[in-house]
C-alpha cells in the first residue's frame, strides 16, 4: 500500500511521539523561498516601525581601519566585533579578508580608506557577485578564536578565486573563561552556542553589506566532522525563531539601518564526515556498526551489549517513524531479520546502494598498484588564523616529546624501519616502525583490483566484483561493518556512561561540564535497568543518571530536548519533527563522507541527504560516499579545497 506523504505524516504521529519527534501534518510556518532567482535574502521586506534604527551603529564597519598585504595584494581587517553584547571578545569577533583588486584605497597613515571598485574581476567575480566563506575550522567543536594577527598563508587559494574570506570566531562545546580579558566569570558555551555565534557573524556581514565588494546574500559555510555538523546546521536554520533567544542575549544585529531585518540564511553548506543529529547518534551507531560487535564493552555478558542490541531496535523504530524517502518517493524502512536484528528493508537498501555506488566509483578512479593505509583526523587546516596553526603545532610537539621520553625509558628501542611481508594473493604489507617505537603504521599495497577484492573476501565472498561491468555489489550491512568499517567507539558511542565524550561536553552546563543528553538512550535504561541489574558491569547509579542530566536547563532556561533539536538539522528538515519549515534552507548542499569513517554513522549523513533532496527549495544536493577513506576531508581525486571552489562557483553561475 502507498502512501501520500500528508498521509504517512499523520500515520506517523502515533510512532514519533516515543521517540521524542512530534509529527506534524503541515509546517509550522511555510519553507522560505531559496531559488535561485532570490537565494537567501541579505534582508526581509518586512520592517517595524518599532525598531531603534540606530541600534547596530556601532557595529558599522570602518571603511578607513583596512589593512594591506601589499606582497599579496590583500586588504583585511581583525577583531571586528559582531555583536552589541559579545560573552567573549576572543571568540565572538571576525576577520575579513578580501582580494585587492575589489577595493580602490587611499593611504591613512598605517591603515586605508576603501571604496568598491565595481569594474574589477578577479577569479570570475565582481564586486557584485563574489560570495563570501565562512570555514568552521574546528572539528571537535573547540571554540575557534577570531585572529589575533594577520598571515597569508593558504588565503590565497581561496581569494584568487574572487571570494571574501571571513574568519569568524565562536564559542566552542564547553562553557569557558576569556583570556583576552582576564575575566573570572564563566561565559556559557555548548549547544547551541557555536551555531548562535555564527549567525550573528552572517548578520555582521549582512548588516555591512554596502561597504563590502561581494554579494552578501551568497554565503558558504564548510566544516570538518562536527564543525560539518554545524556548517549542516547554518545550512538548514536561516532566520528560525528557535534561535531568537540566544541571539537576542548577546545582541546579534536584527535590523539595518532602513528597519528591514537581517537574515543569518546561508546560500551554500558544505561538509566533510559532519557529525550531528545526536539525537539518534548512539541509537545509529549501534544499528549500523555496534551490533554486529562483540569487543570492548560489547563483550558476551555485559550489560552494555544489552544496551547496544535495544538501541538497534530504537533506531529501527526512529526510521519507521520517519519520512525519509526514496528517489521515487517511497517512504524507506527497516524490517526485522532473524534474532530480532532489524537489517533488512528499503531504508538498508538505500544504505547498500550508497556502498555500491561508492566502491564502484572507487574502481573507475583507482590506478592498481594501490596502497591502503588508515588515516584519520580531529581538526581540517582552513586558513585566516596563523595564532591556531602555531598553537596546534605546539600541542603536536609537546605530545611527540611526551611519547618520545616515555619509549626513551624503556629497554629496548627500535629505528625508523619499514617491513614488508608479501602475500601469495598479490597483496603485500608494510610496517613501519618509528624512531623511537613509538607508533606503527601498517599500510596494504594490492597489485591488482581482482587481488584488492579477493582480499577483502579471503574468509569468505561477501563483496563481488564484476569484472566485465566494473561494477561492485555489497551482500550486507553487517558484512561491510565486521569486515571495513568496526565499532571503534564505545557503547554509547556519543553520551558515554561516564559522560566522558566531547558531546557530552557540547551539552554540559556551566561548571557541570559534562552531561547525559541521549533521551532515547536513558528511556532504553530506564526501561531495562532490572535486566540490566545481573549483567557486567552495571552500576544501581545509572538507572536514573540519564534522566536527572535531561530535566537540567541551561543558562536561558531552555531544556536539554530543545538544545539536542537546536543541534540536529534533520529537526527542521523532516516533517516529523516539530521544527519542520521553520528555517530558512539553503539552496545548494555539498556532503563528502568517508565511507570507512569509524567516528560516526554511515546512516548520519545519508539521513542528512535524504532529507534534502525532498526538501521545496533545494536545487541540488552533491553527496559524495567516497571508498577507502575514513575520518578525514574524503574526496575522490583533487583537494578539498579546489574541490569546493569549483562548487562554490558552480553554485554561483
Amino acid at each position: 500500500m502507498s502512501w501520500t506523504r500528508r498521509e504517512f505524516l499523520e500515520l506517523a504521529s502515533a510512532g514519533a511521539a516515543s521517540m521524542g519527534l512530534a509529527a506534524c501534518g503541515a509546517p509550522a510556518r511555510q519553507q522560505q523561498d531559496t531559488s535561485s532567482d532570490q537565494p537567501s535574502s541579505d534582508t526581509t521586506s518586512q520592517t517595524s516601525d518599532n525598531v531603534d534604527l540606530g541600534e547596530f551603529k556601532s557595529l558599522a564597519l570602518d571603511t578607513k581601519a583596512w589593512k594591506y598585504d601589499k606582497d599579496n595584494d590583500v586588504y583585511y581587517q581583525l577583531g571586528l566585533t559582531y555583536c552589541l553584547k559579545p560573552a567573549t571578545t576572543a571568540y565572538e569577533s571576525l576577520a575579513i579578508f578580501v582580494p585587492g583588486k575589489f577595493f580602490t584605497a587611499e593611504k591613512k597613515g598605517d591603515t586605508y580608506s576603501c571604496t568598491v571598485n565595481e569594474k574589477a574581476v578577479v577569479g570570475g567575480f565582481t564586486p557584485s557577485t563574489a560570495p563570501i566563506l565562512l570555514p568552521i575550522n574546528s572539528g571537535t567543536l573547540s571554540p575557534q578564536a577570531s585572529p589575533t594577527k594577520y598571515g597569508y598563508d593558504g588565503l590565497g587559494t581561496f581569494l584568487d578565486a574572487g571570494c571574501i574570506y571571513v574568519y569568524a570566531g565562536f564559542r566552542g562545546r564547553s562553557a569557558g573563561y576569556d583570556s583576552s580579558t582576564g575575566s573570572n566569570e564563566l561565559y556559557p558555551g555548548g549547544a547551541p552556542w557555536p551555531v548562535v555565534d555564527l549567525k550573528a557573524a552572517i548578520r555582521y556581514l549582512r548588516y555591512n553589506k554596502d561597504a563590502l565588494p561581494c554579494d552578501t546574500s551568497r554565503v558558504f559555510s564548510f566544516g570538518f566532522s562536527a564543525g560539518g555538523g554545524v556548517s549542516a546546521l547554518l545550512g538548514s536554520t536561516g532566520d528560525a525563531e528557535a534561535y531568537k533567544p540566544y541571539l537576542d542575549s548577546i545582541g546579534a544585529i536584527t535590523h539595518d539601518a532602513e528597519g528591514n531585518a537581517v537574515s543569518d540564511a546561508v546560500f551554500g553548506s558544505a561538509s566533510w564526515c559532519p557529525v550531528t543529529s545526536f539525537d539518534t547518534a548512539d541509537a545509529s551507531y549501534e544499528w549500523s556498526m555496534g551490533q554486529f560487535s562483540t569487543a570492548g564493552n560489547r563483550a558476551d555478558g555485559t550489560w552494555t551489549v544489552s544496551l547496544s542490541q535495544g538501541l538497534a531496535t530504537d533506531y529501527a523504530t526512529y526510521i519507521n517513524a520517519m519520512d525519509l524517502r526514496d528517489s521515487d518517493d517511497s517512504q524507506l524502512t527497516l524490517d526485522e531479520s532473524e534474532g530480532s536484528v532489524y537489517t533488512l528493508g528499503s531504508y538498508a537498501n538505500q544504505l547498500l546502494s550508497i556502498l555500491d555506488e561508492s566502491a564502484t566509483n572507487f574502481v573507475a578512479d583507482t590506478t592498481f598498484p594501490y596502497t591502503y593505509t588508515p588515516q584519520r583526523i580531529d581538526d581540517p587546516t582552513f586558513p585566516g588564523d596563523p595564532n591556531l596553526a602555531t598553537a596546534r603545532a605546539t600541542e603536536a610537539a609537546v605530545a611527540a616529546a611526551k611519547q618520545e621520553a616515555q619509549s626513551s625509558s624503556a629497554e629496548a628501542q627500535t629505528e625508523g624501519t619499514t617491513d614488508a611481508t608479501e602475500s601469495a594473493d598479490g597483496t603485500t604489507t608494510t610496517t613501519t616502525a618509528m624512531p623511537m617505537g613509538t607508533t606503527q603504521v601498517q599500510s596494504t599495497i594490492y597489485d591488482t583490483v581482482q587481488n584488492y577484492f579477493a582480499a577483502l573476501n579471503s574468509d569468505y565472498w561477501w563483496i563481488n566484483y564484476n569484472v566485465s561491468r566494473q561494477t561492485v555489489s555489497i551482500s550486507s550491512l553487517r558484512d561491510f561493518s565486521t569486515h571495513l568499517c568496526p565499532a571503534e567507539l564505545a557503547v554509547p558511542a556519543f553520551d558515554a556512561v561516564d559522560r566522558s565524550t566531547k558531546i557530552n561536553q557540547l551539552f554540559g552546563i556551566g561548571e557541570e561540564s559534562t552531561l547525559h543528553f541521549d533521551e532515547i538512550v536513558g528511556n532504553r535504561v530506564a526501561a531495562d535497568a532490572d535486566t540490566y541489574a545481573s549483567l557486567e558491569g552495571w552500576d544501581d547509579s545509572y538507572a536514573t543518571a540519564w534522566q536527572d542530566d535531561l530535566e537540567k536547563t541551561d543558562s536561558l532556561e531552555t531544556d536539554m530536548a530543545t538544545r539536542v533539536s537546536l543541534f540536529n538539522p534533520l529537526y527542521f528538515l523532516s516533517g516529523t519533527y516539530e521544527g519542520y519549515g521553520t528555517g530558512s534552507v539553503a539552496p545548494h548542499w555539498r556532503v563528502n563522507e568517508g565511507v570507512f569513517d569509524t567516528s560516526t554513522s554511515l546512516a548520519t549523513a545519508a539521513n542528512l541527504v535524504l532529507a534534502l533532496r525532498h526538501f521545496s527549495g533545494v536545487e541540488d544536493v552533491a553527496y559524495v560516499p567516497v571508498w577507502g577513506q575514513g575520518h578525514v576531508m574524503a574526496e575522490r581525486s583533487g583537494t578539498a579545497n579546489d574541490n569546493l571552489l569549483a562548487w562554490v562557483a558552480s553554485c554561483c553561475e
